[in-house]
């Protein structure tokens, strides 16, 4: 009876149904539409706020204090008062939720994209990736042996042991011992957080072996020693969970392993990748959006030069860097695209000239230059930015292309580095949000495929721009043109979008 109702027609309504959804379809029923999440919804109405529990929105909206934890609840009663407690304002919840929605122009983004990815992200964490365990043992007893290598250089270094964990040990001897200038204070004394130890790289050997230490440590710990333990003994596989409403940009988030942290461009990297694998007689197929918040920035922006690039298919940082240089494309050398690639990038992100200054290791003065000759030659995305701003400073919030909505309070705030990152957010949020939409979008119409061809090809892994599938491969052919398919096609904007396709044994090889 209850698992007809739960498949039937009727409307479906919880809180973090996702959640639900797995532990039902483990029990062999399945969830159908229409259905209404109150977390979704709520989070759509305000992406900002810290949390989006039960107990924090219907205490917001209904004025009602649900207690969540029931962990710590052994009496019966207890239990079903809660349950029916929480029932009751979920269903309240629905009614004013509904309402916030229709009235903030987001009943679209809702029901035609957030509530089908709450089940294709069930399906996604339900079929887990494939991790080699034996690879990672060994990959520990190698990292063991070099981070044994690096302490000791590092006490060579130093001319002394100490605890390099330790900032206030680490502090006595970059400061006092080697007299290192001493960049930035802190309550405790002087600090050795990251930025501080780059700087003091450039005239010190040591500061660099300690950063090369702390990642190579802090990679193992996160990864190569815990990703074991996280194996899942029933299914052999790794099941991270994907977040859909914790950024404020709209983008996933995923957790339990966090597989958005392990960094793709280091060589360890790459390795951590390579754990990652697929079953006999399948392939690790990966497809990864190519620029694509750039490509937004040019339909937002609609500015001429960049969607000529993109329409002819030019490589849009030598672009750049020959408009930014003033030189002929033929002229530009690797590092001349290096740096242009790094002011593209910047610019969605509101980087200063003091911020491109740092990162290219360059006076401000040629950092503004660069970025003042970008605006001269990138007309559109000026106006577009300057507009934007204007924009959200009126109405107090921003939009993506499909109308996901993102208020900024920062803009209105007293202090002047609160309201230039207002305006950074104000500019990046369309972007990136936008990109966000497009690739829920896909992942929602290559599930709905896979469905309908009858196909054995799983959807694994979302991180980022990326998609990645476990492919048998009799029919890796289908789905190389089926995900450019869904991928390219999923949005028509003024440039096209596309998408590079790598396939591998695993997802380093593949990437």
């Amino acid at each position: 009876m209850v698992g007809s109702l739960l498949e039937g027609k009727t409307v479906k309504v919880g809180h973090d149904l996702k959640k639900e959804m797995i532990l039902l379809k483990k029990q062999g029923v399945e969830l159908a539409e229409p259905m209404f999440d109150t977390m979704v919804a709520s989070y759509l109405i305000n992406p900002v706020r810290s949390e989006q529990t039960l107990e924090a929105i219907a205490l917001e909206f209904l004025g009602k204090n649900v207690i969540e934890q029931l962990s710590g609840v052994r009496d019966e009663k207890s239990r079903i008062d809660y349950v029916c407690h929480a029932a009751e304002a979920i269903f309240e919840l629905k009614e004013i939720l509904s309402g916030r929605l229709r009235d903030e122009g987001l009943e679209e983004l809702f029901y035609n994209v957030e509530m089908p990815l709450v089940r294709v992200l069930s399906d996604v964490e339900m079929n887990g990736v494939r991790v080699d365990r034996d690879f990672l043992n060994e990959m520990s007893k190698e990292v063991d042996s070099d981070l044994q290598e690096l302490m000791s250089k590092i006490y060579s270094l130093a001319g002394q042991e100490f605890n390099i964990n330790s900032p206030k040990q680490l502090s006595e001897v970059l400061f006092e011992k080697l007299k290192l200038p001493a960049i930035k204070k802190t309550k405790t004394g002087y600090s050795t957080d990251v930025e501080v130890l780059q700087q003091l790289s450039a005239i010190h050997e040591l500061p660099a072996e300690i950063l090369t230490y702390r990642t190579l440590s802090k990679l193992k710990s996160t990864y190569i020693d815990s990703l074991p333990s996280m194996i899942n003994p029933e299914t052999g596989r790794v099941h991270t969970s994907l977040n859909q409403t914790v950024t404020a940009t709209g983008r996933l988030s995923s957790s339990e392993p966090n597989l958005q942290n392990i960094p793709i461009r280091t060589e360890l990297g790459r390795r951590i990748r390579e754990a990652f694998t697929a079953e006999p007689g399948n392939l690790i197929l990966s497809a990864d959006y190519s620029q694509i918040e750039l490509r937004v920035m040019a339909h937002m922006s609609e500015d001429p030069i960049l969607i000529e690039s993109f329409k002819k298919g030019e490589d849009i940082h030598a672009r750049t860097a020959a408009e930014v240089f003033g030189i002929m494309p033929g002229l530009v050398t690797s590092e001349m695209r290096r740096m242009a690639k790094v002011v593209n990038f910047g610019i969605i992100y509101g980087m200063s000239p003091f911020g491109l200054s740092k990162d290219l290791g360059i006076s401000q003065k040629d950092a503004k230059r660069y970025i003042d000759s970008y605006f001269e030659h990138y007309k559109g995305v000026s106006s577009f930015i300057e507009k934007t701003i204007l924009e959200a400073k009126e109405k107090g919030y921003v939009r993506t292309l499909l109308g996901r909505k993102r208020p900024i309070p920062e803009l209105s705030g007293k202090e002047v580095a609160l309201r230039q990152f207002g305006e950074r957010t104000a500019v990046n949020t369309p972007i990136q949000g936008t990109a966000a939409d497009i690739i829920k979008l896909a992942m929602i119409n290559i599930s709905k495929r896979l469905k309908k061809e009858d196909l054995k090809s799983l959807m694994i892994l979302q991180v980022h721009d990326e998609l990645v599938f476990e492919v048998p491969e009799g029919e890796l052919e289908i789905m190389k043109l089926l995900v450019c398919e869904e991928m390219e096609g999923v949005m028509e904007l003024k440039v096209p979008l596309k998408v590079d396709i790598g396939v591998g044994k695993n997802w380093s090889e593949a990437h």
